[in-house]
């Protein structure tokens, strides 16, 4: 079953489908509205081997990829940096290289329990986070830098496979990037992340834990003003936002910014 919420002239209402395709009848808005957002990090061999190209400090992160416990970080608060379906995701102004990233989110209800998965976008600068490990705030926290949807899954089998697809196009539509991962190739599973995030740590029912990445774009390619992302899971449906320069989103209306 799916848990959304969608736009009426009477405000945001709730619903429940059976597939993602009835969600194409409705103006979705973001699924859950998270007090908090959490991220873990280097959880797929494809991340780790990825900032080990782009750091300039190695052993770190295959340390991380090895180690009992996992990386974790704080994304968002208030739901300051997140947005839904169809809104602006965020790119740096002083970096030269950003990217999504595509990712299984667990919601979290009472006591830190999952209730259910949705999709995730933990936009990053590779750049600043290569530079120097320490940089992690930076390259992670700024205006749009974490997109949610479209639709909660409450999965019958919590341990089944997830296939995560990723396009990425140009303003005119042109495809820049496509890739597909699956859940099934992350070194940690689902409930030793939570159990390590809850450890001594009072995180407010609704929160979302995104698991990590396992799809990495090419060194070349970098975000831009006018890319569509497009983030597409099997029985939750497609996570699709539009990039704009973060600057723009601390200042501008969401209805009032120009893709």
């Amino acid at each position: 079953m799916l848990r959304f919420r969608y736009r009426t002239a009477e405000g945001i209402l709730e619903g429940t489908a059976e597939s993602p395709e009835e969600l194409d009848a409705y103006e979705l808005a973001i699924p859950v509205e998270p007090p908090e957002v959490w991220c873990a990090g280097v959880t797929y061999e494809r991340s780790r081997d990825a900032r080990v190209e782009e750091s300039t400090i190695k052993d770190v992160y295959t340390l991380v990829y090895e180690a009992e416990r996992p990386e974790l970080f704080l994304k968002d608060a208030g739901c300051r940096r997140t947005v839904g379906p169809g809104e602006p995701i965020g790119v740096r102004g002083d970096s030269s290289w950003d990217v999504p990233e595509p990712e299984i989110a667990v919601v979290l209800g009472d006591g830190g329990t999952p209730v259910g998965l949705t999709i995730g976008n933990d936009v990053s600068s590779r750049e600043i986070e290569g530079a120097n490990p320490l940089y992690l705030p930076q390259a992670k926290l700024f205006a749009g830098s974490c997109a949610i949807g479209p639709a909660v899954l409450v999965p019958e089998d919590w341990e089944e496979p997830l296939v995560i697809r990723m396009r990425i196009t140009d303003r005119g539509g042109a495809e820049l990037f496509a890739g597909e991962t699956s859940t099934a190739r992350m070194r940690r599973s689902f409930p030793e992340l939570v159990e390590w995030l809850l450890r001594d740590n009072p995180v407010p029912p609704g929160s979302v834990l995104l698991t990590g990445t396992g799809l990495v774009p090419p060194d070349h390619f970098t975000l831009e003003r006018g890319h569509l992302v497009e983030i597409q899971v099997p029985g939750i449906g497609t996570l699709t936002n539009p990039v704009v320069p973060a600057a723009e989103l601390l200042s501008t209306k969401r209805s009032e910014i120009h893709v």
